[in-house]
């Protein structure tokens, strides 16, 4: 016979194994539940997160949008209002003395000569061409002074007008320190390279 002493040992071990798996499967399901509802909790969250943001570029790509409108809006009414304002300006007043102090020559209005580069020579060949002021120097293309120059022949071709206008237009304007400031970069009337 089987001795019972040994038997029932056996029996409680076997037993106790068994329901030590079955907690622990138990036990594990319920941490994967855990895990899984933790996962899906965080899941939720970054979903709500994605979507807060994606809300949130779209609103600041409309917000973009209608600023560049708004931008492309407000520099055509600045253009046209410079426009209208320098189309009623009918001449700037010359002072004489400013012109002095700042640039030490003396210069009677519209004298192109205040451009650098501009000698009496090139003067009377722009005058001629009815470039008789500073406003019309400022105005006139500098493909038309190239034009002017070369066809005076070639004492006057290797000029370079590149800058004559702009000069002029600080002239115009009476701009006289800024004119200064610009033609003490530049070499013989032209940018520095």
């Amino acid at each position: 016979m089987i001795n019972l002493c040994i038997l029932i040992p056996a029996l409680v071990g076997i037993l106790s194994g068994i329901l030590g798996c079955f907690l622990g499967k138990l036990t594990s399901k319920g941490n994967e539940n855990n895990s899984d509802l933790f996962l899906k909790s965080d899941l939720n969250e970054c979903r709500a997160n994605s979507n807060n943001l994606l809300m949130k570029i779209q609103s600041l790509e409309t917000d973009m949008a209608n600023a560049k409108a708004s931008a492309a809006v407000n520099l055509q009414s600045f253009v046209k209002s410079v426009d209208t304002i320098s189309a009623g300006i009918t001449a700037i007043p010359y002072n004489s003395d400013l012109a002095f102090s700042i640039l030490g020559k003396k210069f009677k209005q519209d004298d192109l000569k205040v451009v650098e580069g501009i000698g009496s020579k090139i003067e009377e060949l722009f005058q001629n061409a009815g470039i008789n002021t500073w406003k019309s120097l400022s105005e006139t293309p500098v493909e038309k002074l190239q034009m002017i120059l070369e066809e005076a022949g070639d004492r006057f071709s290797n000029h370079n007008p590149s800058t004559w206008s702009k000069q002029a237009a600080l002239a115009y304007l009476g701009q006289w320190q800024e004119l200064k400031t610009w033609q003490d970069s530049l070499d013989g009337g032209k940018e520095k390279e």
